[in-house]
């Protein structure tokens, strides 16, 4: 199995998956492999690419809460955040660090991303719906809560909070200004190890791309991990092997040679 990551890894910076490696994801699936996708994007942020890339397959969203067949448009399994504890835990955060930005993912199929106040917005396409009441955010079931500090950058943010509130919530940074409170216990692996029992495959036999610290336990579970070579330093210091870039076709290189060698 080849599992890989979306963002910063089989995405380019464009959006696009190029040419090359779609060759070789459908490469290695002719040979018997499955590929799937596992991202920390929940699924309505998700649906489009799978389509776009004709994927049919089990795809794992939501820093693994959620396990969604994309060829039936079907959320299988979803796990959601208790949001009393998230409360609770944002309060002990901010009580260490100060006032928060928040942002959430409801949870669903259709689930939308929702934005309070002084919250910052990455550029792109992807749909949210800007709040006025913080309260707002709470009130309906969901994935994850994204968190944004003024003044300190990611990394001091994520390692703040998990020194904080680690074990009541865990917290990931999972690309540029994307630090999120997910449920104790969940990770990509975790989604990534319920979507392999349905199909069959063991972690022995998986190979895993990624670029961000969230990739660390889909590395620890998997046989063999790729991080790109834009990939975060805590990636690549448990990395098995490092690639190109997600621009210059890291995944495909890897994939191609491994085909080579399986019909050497």
């Amino acid at each position: 199995m080849v599992a890989t990551d979306l963002d910063g890894t089989l995405l380019r910076e464009d959006g696009t998956v190029s040419g090359r490696t779609r060759e070789a994801l459908a490469a290695v699936s002719a040979a018997g492999a499955a590929h799937i996708i596992v991202t920390g994007r929940a699924v309505p942020w998700t649906r489009h690419i799978l389509d776009d890339l004709g994927y049919e397959g089990l795809a794992v969203c939501g820093q693994g809460a959620q396990v969604y067949h994309a060829g039936e448009h079907r959320l299988l399994t979803s796990l959601t955040l208790d949001r009393q504890l998230a409360g609770l835990a944002l309060a002990k955060i901010e009580g260490e660090v100060g006032p928060l930005a928040l942002a959430v993912s409801r949870d669903g199929l259709d689930g939308d991303v929702l934005v309070g106040p002084g919250y910052r917005l990455q550029e792109g396409p992807l749909p949210t719906v800007l709040v006025d009441d913080p309260a707002e955010l709470w009130s309906a079931p969901l994935n994850k809560v994204y968190i944004q500090h003024p003044e300190l950058d990611d990394d001091a943010l994520a390692q703040a909070a998990r020194a904080t509130v680690g074990s009541l919530v865990d917290v990931v940074m999972a690309g540029a200004g994307v630090v999120e409170i997910l449920p104790l216990g969940l990770s990509k692996a975790t989604g990534l190890s319920l979507a392999a029992r349905r199909l069959g495959v063991k972690a022995a036999d998986t190979i895993a791309f990624g670029d961000m610290p969230n990739d660390i336990p889909m590395f620890g579970w998997a046989r063999h991990g790729v991080a790109m070579a834009n990939a975060h330093e805590e990636l690549k210091a448990v990395a098995d092997e490092i690639t190109a870039s997600n621009e210059d076709d890291g995944i495909a290189l890897v994939l191609e040679k491994l085909l080579g060698e399986s019909r050497a």
